[in-house]
């Protein structure tokens, strides 16, 4: 792995708490102006900066890509961010109840992304696709770091432990109950050396943003007659956490509408699961998935399971996919199904219940956590999941460190 120290932007101390915000995909247009309201330094302004203009501004607007710009040129003018005199790599720690992990923060070059030794286990939307590359283009920087995990690595493991004893530059207690701490590295040569020794990492969440990073790369390459593969450009921002530390939750499923009755549902149901009316919500174990309608929880369990050597098949979500979305409620694509949506498993069973009982959906499904071996195993192997397979906690918070291509 190409993995190299860079001259940050941050935030002043004093203004960490202020700056620092949720991701851009985790909240929609009218949250984040919420969230930001009355703190004109949040981040939101740079990654949601549609919270500044006209209510029903198309979020794919010129105006929003100008807007994001300006406002991350005046925090960086207005000395809100500061950009560091050398560079740096830095240790980024997340706390949440007991669970504790510990991230590397580093760009990493767009070369590995575009030869495979960072592995992606999803398809991109192109909207969504075009949507990032206009941010990063516009702004000439990565406002939100990508999510990689690799394997451990004892003499990576050696040299974070090293740096825990360190004093932080940020220790803040987020709204949501999160710790962020933040630490510099003194000697940012070990790691790069040390990666040099990684063969692959894993894209864990922001499959948008690494796949806009390797477009625009690629766009100023094109560019650039004289470009020699160690120009800014080439790199992109990220946080790489040990696969021990990453923790998975359930991703969930709410359907609409039912195509048919609830019987004829349930009588197709039957035929390739057993149902057992428990009121159980959460699968207690790979293979079994929790379904609520009509006010009831259920189990289901299939009567055939899919074959186990293929990575794909072998997944809950790839079952549920297979077997009752698309053949039974006619949710072929459920990137493009208007019937379909998908809930965090961090807001648990409750929100599901909320979504059926309060008239919004028929029925849910609670699903079991992937867990990162088959998260790598189906990398591996160049396949891809299905849409919404993993929902990783905590999320890392944006504004803390930007990277810019120059």
């Amino acid at each position: 792995m190409k993995v190299k120290a860079f001259r940050a932007w941050r935030p002043t101390a004093d203004k960490v708490e202020k700056v620092a915000s949720v991701p851009y995909d985790v909240v929609d247009a009218a949250g984040a102006a919420a969230l930001a309201a009355g703190n004109p330094d949040s981040f939101l302004h740079v990654v949601r900066a549609e919270i500044d203009l006209p209510e029903g501004t198309n979020p794919y607007s010129e105006a929003v890509y100008d807007q994001a710009k300006a406002n991350l040129n005046r925090l960086m003018d207005d000395g809100v961010l500061i950009r560091e005199g050398e560079p740096s790599l830095y240790l980024y720690s997340q706390q949440m109840g007991e669970h504790l992990q510990f991230g590397i923060v580093a760009t990493c070059h767009v070369e590995d992304y575009e030869t495979g030794r960072i592995k992606i286990h999803e398809k991109t939307r192109r909207v969504k696709e075009e949507d990032r590359i206009r941010y990063v283009d516009t702004q000439n920087a990565n406002t939100g770091p990508v999510f990689l995990a690799y394997r451990d690595s004892e003499k990576i493991n050696a040299v974070v432990d090293s740096a825990k004893g360190g004093e932080p530059i940020y220790k803040f207690t987020a709204e949501d109950g999160v710790i962020h701490t933040i630490w510099k590295f003194e000697n940012p040569e070990e790691l790069e050396t040390a990666f040099g020794e990684i063969p692959a990492t894993y894209v864990a969440d922001g499959h948008h943003r690494s796949a806009s990073a390797a477009k625009v790369g690629a766009l100023r390459r094109a560019a650039n007659p004289n470009h020699t593969g160690d120009e800014p450009y080439n790199y992109f921002l990220a946080v790489l956490f040990p696969e021990s530390e990453l923790k998975i939750l359930a991703y969930n499923r709410v359907v609409l509408s039912l195509p048919g009755t609830e019987a004829e549902f349930l009588q197709a149901l039957e035929e390739k699961f057993k149902i057992e009316s428990n009121g159980i919500s959460s699968p207690r174990n790979a293979g079994e998935i929790c379904m609520y309608i009509k006010g009831r929880w259920s189990s289901l369990t299939p009567k055939q399971m899919p074959d186990s050597s293929d990575p794909v098949a072998a997944l809950d979500v790839s079952i549920l996919q297979n077997e009752i979305l698309a053949p039974l409620l006619g949710i072929a694509d459920p990137r493009e199904s208007n019937d379909i949506d998908f809930i965090g498993g961090i807001k648990g069973t409750q929100e599901l219940e909320k979504w059926v009982d309060g008239g919004r959906a028929a029925l849910a499904f609670s699903m079991y956590p992937t867990s990162m071996e088959q998260l790598f195993s189906v990398a591996d192997a160049g396949l891809l999941m299905p849409p919404k397979s993993t929902w990783f906690e905590p999320k890392l918070r944006s504004g803390l460190l930007v990277n810019t291509l120059d």
